[in-house]
């Protein structure tokens, strides 16, 4: 019996492991999927269009049933909020990762996108959401990660050097690929063009992160309806987008085809179920835990992609992203010390308030409780005294007097 109880303590306690070890296949999957997808000739604008329009139709039934009550008022600064927001993810970030991922490699991509906690960090620091003290030794973990995770990135961009051949890849031949040959033979003039776009999308996503803190203070206990919101506005703004530089009407036509599972797979997976399991470990474990997963999707994309796309890795690509995933650890690792000292200096604040006075400490409980059952015991009709809990500890160090004091100087 004992046996079998710490079974089930072991199993509920691994829950938030295996979950963010599934969203990283998940999410390798999404890489995988669209490239092949891109590959066969199907626009980016129209995948982000069809993406977000399968998400808000699996995320609104949702925020519907469970979120339907005491929805905040959407104001004029709540609705740009919101506009902005899907300008940002939808429409900037997921176009430009497309293109990057189009003139790149999924391997990369993922890579590139390891550098979110560094930039998200910086601008944090530009619009003073966060201090940095140079001299507490987590703000120079964050500030050196941010610098190595830079220097990957700018290396990964400007070097691609020489094909590093993996054991398993020398008996893969490329015509057996599911991808076409383009990632292949393309030349270096696209593939920097191609890393610059993947920045260009990991910026705009740090920047929905940074403005999506202000718009959970209004949607704080609506988190669904948010998201669904957010979507929504995406797809009718990517709709748009896709008409300015789409002039093809062909290119509208999807059927049960790659293109098919690559927009229901991106929209159900990685905009809808990812964001429900992800909010649930995040809750339980902290923002910090769930991102330290991020490297291994890269891992996952980098075999997959070897195997499904014949894809090539280079030495630039690999040593790259070895500097940003130091970089990425390194600033997880000021962040969660962060958190530990706001969260040690919060449960000293809270609960009690310390008074001192003649050398004694008074705890005393909240004032608020006090005046709370006050009232109730007026409410019965009862006669209670006032009272102040006040607990003196043990073998308290008595506290010299303002004249030993005097002698002393």
């Amino acid at each position: 019996m004992g046996k079998l109880t710490s079974f089930y303590n072991f199993l509920g306690s691994s829950k938030p492991y295996f979950a963010m070890i599934s969203l990283q296949f998940g999410y390798a999957g999404m890489n995988i999927i669209t490239k092949v997808s891109l590959n066969r000739g199907m626009s980016h604008y129209v995948l982000v269009v069809y993406r977000h329009a399968f998400a808000t139709a699996v995320i609104a039934p949702f925020a519907f049933i469970f979120e339907r009550k005491e929805q905040p008022r959407i104001t004029f600064r709540v609705f740009m909020q919101i506009f902005v927001l899907a300008l940002l993810g939808p429409v900037i970030d997921q176009n430009f990762y497309y293109a990057g991922l189009k003139f790149t490699s999924p391997t990369f991509s993922c890579a590139m996108s390891n550098m979110l906690p560094a930039m998200t960090f910086v601008m944090a620091v530009i619009f003073r959401m966060e201090k940095v003290d140079i001299k507490k030794v987590r703000c120079q973990a964050k500030v050196v990660g941010t610098l190595v995770t830079v220097a990957g990135a700018m290396l990964m961009t400007l070097y691609k050097g020489p094909i590093v051949e993996l054991i398993w890849t020398k008996h893969i031949h490329p015509h057996k690929s599911y991808g076409t040959s383009n990632n292949n033979g393309s030349s270096d003039k696209e593939w920097f063009l191609g890393s610059i776009l993947l920045i260009i999308a990991t910026f705009a996503w740090a920047s929905l992160f940074v403005l999506q803190t202000k718009a959970l203070e209004t949607y704080n206990n609506h988190q669904l309806s948010l998201t669904s919101l957010v979507c929504f506005f995406g797809t009718l703004q990517a709709i748009a987008v896709t008409f300015v530089m789409e002039h093809k009407s062909s290119v509208w036509r999807i059927g049960w085809d790659m293109n098919l599972l690559a927009a229901a797979y991106a929209g159900i997976v990685t905009s809808s179920i990812s964001y429900y399991v992800q909010g649930l470990v995040i809750k339980k474990k902290g923002p910090v835990f769930a991102t330290a997963f991020s490297p291994l999707m890269m891992i996952v994309v980098a075999i997959m992609g070897s195997f499904i796309l014949a894809e090539k890795i280079f030495l630039g690509g690999i040593i790259g992203s070895v500097l940003i995933v130091i970089g990425l650890y390194s600033v997880l690792w000021g962040k969660h010390k962060e958190s530990q000292s706001n969260k040690r200096e919060k449960e000293i604040m809270d609960p009690v308030k310390g008074v001192q006075s003649n050398g004694a400490v008074l705890m005393i409980e909240d004032i608020e409780a006090n005046d709370v059952d006050l009232q109730k015991a007026e409410a019965n009709n009862n006669k209670v005294v006032p009272s102040m809990v006040i607990t003196i500890p043990n073998n308290v160090p008595e506290v010299p007097s303002m004249k030993a004091k005097q002698q002393d100087t």
